[in-house]
């Protein structure tokens, strides 16, 4: 029964924090949406920030999951490192709770959200590194500083998503390859 309210908890204050952000969101709010006491979130999370950080660890590893089901052992490093980082930014675009903080960021840059989105970005930076380094140990492209390349690959996806995006149509995922493989892979090549 204590792991249902636990879940019911996590699951209205994700709703609430999609809804209201972080800093709007209040214990009271979450009580209301789970249908439970105030009380009762406090006998599984110390406050606020201990539920959201809760919710984010769970983002990350959501978002973890559905990168590596987009890798391909069979496909080149430019395909997988391309739908690795699709699908991770992805998250960004359509998730909701996702949508909110990067809204909350840009209007309010509540503190509490800006280290989530830098933590949100380590994570793909670190995860995009792993991809550039198993590339460069298996010899498909040049030696390179993983992290650095990992870093510029992540700047230039949310560039051509969220920048772009604003004044242009969006590119659709054969697009982004293209431009990926003319500014970037193409650099990376042995070839």
């Amino acid at each position: 029964m204590s792991i249902d309210r636990r879940r019911l908890i996590i699951e209205a204050a994700t709703e609430s924090f999609s809804l209201f952000g972080y800093k709007a969101t209040t214990m009271d709010q979450v009580a209301k949406i789970a249908n439970v006491g105030k009380g009762t979130i406090y006998t599984f999370f110390k406050n606020k920030e201990e539920l959201f950080d809760e919710i984010i660890a769970s983002l990350i590893k959501e978002m973890k999951m559905s990168a590596e089901e987009a890798m391909d052992e069979k496909k080149s490093f430019h395909e997988n490192a391309s739908s690795a980082l699709y699908t991770l930014l992805g998250f960004r675009k359509k998730h909701q709770l996702m949508i909110k903080l990067i809204q909350e960021e840009r209007e309010m840059g509540t503190r509490e959200v800006l280290e989530v989105i830098k933590r949100l970005e380590k994570m793909i930076v670190t995860y995009i590194k792993e991809i550039v380094q198993k590339a460069i140990d298996k010899k498909e492209i040049k030696p390179c500083n993983p992290e650095m390349t990992a870093f510029v690959m992540l700047k230039l996806y949310v560039s051509l998503i969220v920048d772009w995006e604003k004044d242009h149509e969006p590119l659709d995922k054969d697009e982004m390859f293209q431009l990926f493989d003319l500014y970037l892979f193409k650099g990376l090549s042995r070839s």
